[in-house]
């Protein structure tokens, strides 16, 4: 999908905000590693699982196991519970945000034709109930190996 340009901030305020977010680390990202750390599971952050476009990188990768774990944004990601689409703009965010959900559902495919097991989390979930999840992915892939 080809976006047009983006249009400038509506505002400073937006500007700086829009320009702080991070890709990788994030809060939610970082308390659902450390469950994960708890939990005894290892993982790569940040990380192209072998077989998928370089380009798509999973927040979590369990090697053994071949589980690539997504925590999602609300916002970005466009949760149905917590999205509020900004007036400003509003085409052109519409647009936007369905080719982030296009690009998740094709990496997901991309992961599932290469042997992965693709886990999406959503950022207001408990980060130990999303580990969890994540854990037993990986448990039940090793075990059927």
């Amino acid at each position: 999908m080809q976006l047009p340009p983006a249009p400038p901030a509506s505002s400073e305020a937006v500007r700086r905000v829009l320009s702080r977010n991070r890709r990788r680390d994030t809060a939610p990202e970082l308390a659902v590693r450390r469950a994960l750390r708890s939990l005894g599971i290892g993982y790569r952050v940040d990380w192209s699982p072998p077989g998928t476009s370089r380009r798509r990188r999973a927040d979590i990768v369990v090697r053994r196991g071949r589980v690539a774990g997504f925590v999602d944004g609300c916002f970005w990601h466009s949760c149905s519970v917590h999205l509020h689409m900004p007036k400003a703009n509003a085409e052109w965010w519409e647009l936007k945000l369905a080719s982030v959900v296009a690009r998740d559902r094709d990496t997901d495919a991309q992961l599932l034709a290469a042997g992965w097991l693709p886990v999406r989390v959503r950022e207001h979930e408990d980060p130990e109930d999303a580990a969890l999840r994540i854990a037993l992915a990986v448990e039940e892939r090793r075990a059927s190996a």
